[in-house]
């Protein structure tokens, strides 16, 4: 594949897009996840077939995105798009298979119920070894291509919502507002409060607070 955008100049294009369809592939996907880093919550996946025929203004990497901005592009999205799709894996799945599997089959689940099925697929950064569909991972891809860009604002939006239902849930540590990562008041509250049923047990922090909880919770020594 080449380096069609350099890491210096990094902008969100169709460029790789146009690229493959120049050689004869057709319904050309995008992947990214939401909630990697996060403390609770599910890990989200997106994927996305764009139609080239209908450019959507202002995709780029979810994350340089305003809220509003990027609700808006999720709803133009999902409404111009060939196909999108949107996988969940569970908290508890990440603690039993780790993270970075868990980002892994989250892409492939999301992928396999596109339809038309892709041709080409491309990803942000994460290999899928021997995985069904062609594909390339693109170092800062959501940041370079515009459908890896438009799969993390519609994975980006899906968590959000599923985090302010998390909140209603388990109120006291600000999921609503942190979407799950360690802030200074999520990490209080975990140490007052103790990990909830949707917290990873296996991230560190997590893991740590637990034990503090337990341990704050012992009788004195007499």
């Amino acid at each position: 594949m080449p380096r069609l955008v350099s890491p210096k100049q990094r902008r969100c294009t169709a460029r790789l897009e146009n690229y493959l369809r120049g050689r004869g592939w057709s319904h050309i996907a995008g992947c990214d996840e939401a909630g990697r880093g996060a403390l609770i919550g599910p890990l989200v996946a997106a994927a996305v077939i764009l139609d080239p025929t209908r450019p959507i203004s202002g995709i780029n990497d979810s994350k340089k995105i305003a809220t509003a901005e990027r609700e808006y592009l999720d709803v133009e999205i999902r409404r111009q798009a060939v196909a999108y799709s949107v996988a969940f894996i569970e908290a508890r799945e990440v603690d039993r298979i780790n993270v970075y599997r868990a980002s892994q089959r989250a892409m492939m689940e999301a992928v396999r119920e596109l339809s038309p099925r892709p041709g080409f697929l491309l990803t942000d950064a994460m290999p899928l070894p021997g995985f069904m569909v062609p594909h390339y991972a693109l170092i800062h891809g959501d940041a370079r291509s515009v459908t890896i860009a438009a799969a993390s604002i519609i994975a980006k939006v899906a968590r959000d919502a599923h985090m302010r239902q998390l909140d209603k849930r388990f109120p006291g540590y600000e999921i609503a507002k942190n979407k799950g990562y360690g802030t200074r008041h999520h990490m209080a509250a975990l140490k007052k409060l103790g990990p909830c049923p949707e917290h990873r047990k296996s991230f560190r922090p997590v893991a740590e607070c637990a034990t503090y909880q337990m341990s704050s919770l012992a009788p004195p020594n007499e």
